[in-house]
């Protein structure tokens, strides 16, 4: 098969890492695998892998990026492949506009994948108009039926995204350099128990709920420390300042550590007691919290969204309902314990099933 993804940029998140590992797998298993975008730091690890990359200013939402639909037509037509993915909104319309102006009987077959929660909108809409919709979560297939009643319910294929446990191992141990160079950089967390919230600094990540949480886990007693890992965007300065100030007027200054963006989370994450999922609205899927569960950590994550279909598959013990933040300290007070329970296997949610099914359905079109 020849196979064209299309997206944005390539540069850093979930669905540009996603492109690059089915782009990867199709050629190991004797497929043309060819990505359109505007480029990115990522290019680079795509052709590596052996597929193509091709670029198109497809990223702008401007009118003036309407003006790749010829060009992309040309291109189709010209590389005549079996199958187009779009996989984000604005390069989802130059490529179904290209499509729809080509000939039905030799065009390529139109696969559309809906990564997240996307405002409900004719803009939006574009992401349901694939000949087979990929929902990355049973969350997203209710979030399409609810919203685009059009779209009808067997063209829906619900393919969870996935981690791979090799790269993620249970039990996995940092080196003794990553572990000195970390004792020495936040020596205030040698003697407590960690307690991370792996998410980027916004208002609808749960930090406040998870400041609420180490505040009662010390006051009933517990010795712990919590971590905040993840940027702040310029635009978000203010809402780390409340933060830190919420924090102080806690009295848990001391016992919070802002840790920023971090390349090195795997580590972070096998050096923690427990892992927090707090996000207000539902995630489309939350892949953070499955690469914990893979390391075989505890995670603690409100019930609602792909997460929530992650835990109630492997650690349902985690799930907790939302806002519900006495329920939580109570739940990681347990897991605190030595005989604690820790997730099953993921199974389900591994990156080769991902593939496979991914695979199996560009070929059944």
């Amino acid at each position: 098969m020849k196979i064209i993804q299309i997206l944005p940029e390539l540069n850093s998140g979930g669905v540009e890492r996603g492109t690059l590992e089915v782009a990867a797998h199709l050629v190991k298993h004797g497929h043309e695998a060819i990505v359109i975008s505007n480029g990115g730091r990522l290019v680079t690890a795509l052709e590596a892998s052996g597929a193509r990359h091709v670029t198109m200013p497809v990223h702008r939402k401007s009118l003036a990026t309407l003006l790749q639909v010829m060009p992309l037509r040309k291109f189709l037509t010209r590389e005549k492949p079996d199958i187009i993915h779009i996989r984000s909104r604005v390069p989802g319309w130059i490529a179904w506009l290209a499509w729809r102006g080509m000939d039905p009987a030799t065009r390529p077959r139109l696969v559309s994948t809906v990564h997240g929660f996307y405002s409900v909108n004719a803009y939006s809409a574009v992401m349901t108009k694939g000949e087979r919709v990929i929902a990355v979560s049973d969350s997203i297939r209710k979030y399409i039926l609810n919203n685009y009643p059009k779209t009808a319910a067997e063209k829906i294929t619900v393919i969870h995204r996935g981690v791979d446990p090799g790269l993620f191992p249970k039990d996995y141990r940092p080196s003794e350099k990553w572990m000195s160079a970390w004792r020495t950089a936040y020596p205030e967390l040698q003697g407590r128990k960690t307690l991370l919230l792996p998410a980027r600094i916004t208002r609808w990540k749960g930090q406040m709920d998870f400041l609420q949480v180490v505040s009662g886990l010390i006051a009933a007693g517990e010795d712990v420390h919590g971590l905040i890992a993840g940027e702040t965007h310029r635009a978000k300065t203010t809402f780390e300042n409340e933060l830190r100030e919420h924090a102080g007027q806690l009295g848990i200054s001391d016992r919070v550590t802002f840790l920023g963006h971090r390349s090195d989370l795997k580590e972070v994450m096998a050096v923690s007691d427990v892992v927090l999922s707090l996000s207000l609205d539902p995630e489309a899927f939350g892949r953070v919290t499955l690469e914990a569960a893979a390391l075989g950590k505890p995670v603690v994550a409100y019930d609602h969204g792909g997460v929530a279909e992650q835990l109630q598959s492997f650690f349902p013990d985690g799930l907790v309902p939302v806002g519900d933040v006495p329920e939580i300290i109570k739940r990681i007070t347990r897991l605190l314990a030595p005989d604690h329970p820790s997730p099953g296997p993921i199974d389900e949610f591994t990156l080769e099933n991902m593939l496979g099914k991914t695979t199996s359905l560009y070929e059944s079109l």
